[in-house]
């Protein structure tokens, strides 16, 4: 499994390519909502299998001071259970720990338990995003 910094327009392509995949064509949410004006400011990251394929993206962002907000993570459909979730945040949060005590996210309800899983703990009620019930969760880093 090959995770890397999408840090050249290719690498960020390719990550956009997955993005579009499962938020904008699967999951129904408008284009205009998964392009934003924090793209710039983030750090992105994009999982590449065996073939070179791009099969799966995430990326991070300042929150607050001392919190990063974990957003956009995506694995291709065809490829879930496959380990690409953990191994795009094992990148992202070995990344984080050279900036920030804390990670932030907000989880899609069944994508929750994923988190759970990661340490990630849940905080307030549930809410809607872009018409998809979500969670926030939390985890502090080691």
């Amino acid at each position: 499994m090959s995770v890397v910094r999408a840090d050249t327009e290719q690498r960020y392509e390719d990550a956009l390519s997955v993005r579009y995949a499962v938020f904008v064509d699967e999951q129904g949410v408008p284009e205009d909502l998964e392009v934003d004006e924090h793209e710039d400011d983030a750090m992105h990251f994009v999982a590449y299998d065996e073939d070179g394929d791009p099969v799966g993206a995430a990326r991070l962002r300042e929150y607050e001071a001392g919190v990063g907000k974990v957003e956009r993570v995506a694995v291709l459909e065809a490829r879930r259970g496959e380990g690409w979730g953990d191994a795009l945040m094992d990148a992202l949060e070995d990344a984080a720990r050279k900036h920030y005590d804390e990670l932030y996210l907000h989880a899609q309800l069944p994508a929750a338990r994923f988190y759970d899983r990661r340490g990630y703990e849940r905080e307030g009620d549930q809410f809607d995003e872009a018409g998809i019930p979500h969670v926030a969760m939390r985890k502090c880093l080691d």
